[in-house]
């Protein structure tokens, strides 16, 4: 009995300690640095200074549920392909087209949707480079 409460402890502990190494690490200021000047270059002039978009046209990133959300996958999707169908946001319509931005680099797309996720009222995990990389290996 004491043998099986011990490998019970012990598969404890090790379930413990893997799921602390799994924490996210902190985002750096050379990140947000850097991805605040690809939005400045890319997105702001549809999404705006605070993201807050422009009504009915461009949706905002600024405490959309889209933009926090778990799945990081659908906007380095949008980002990669761009978008052309009308779009509901939080109970919102927009219809403008959003241009692919397949031309930055994997690191450039990471950047700047980890910049948006944690810019304004949005706080949300990283985009790794990583994750933009197998995502755009998917969708050749």
């Amino acid at each position: 009995m004491k043998a099986a409460r011990g490998l019970m402890m012990m598969g404890l502990l090790c379930f413990g300690l893997n799921g602390f190494s799994q924490t996210a690490k902190p985002i750096t200021k050379s990140v947000m640095d850097n991805g605040k000047a690809v939005y400045l270059s890319r997105c702001l002039a549809c999404h705006q200074v605070d993201g807050g978009g422009v009504p009915r046209l461009n949706a905002p990133l600024d405490g959309a549920s889209a933009v926090i959300a778990a799945d990081k996958a659908k906007l380095i999707r949008i980002v990669l392909k761009g978008y052309s169908d009308r779009v509901e946001i939080d109970g919102e319509y927009y219809s403008n087209n959003m241009a692919p931005h397949a031309d930055l680099n994997n690191q450039q797309i990471a950047d700047v949707l980890t910049y948006i996720r944690n810019s304004w009222s949005n706080k949300a995990s990283a985009v790794t480079a990583a994750e933009v990389k197998a995502l755009r290996a998917k969708l050749k």
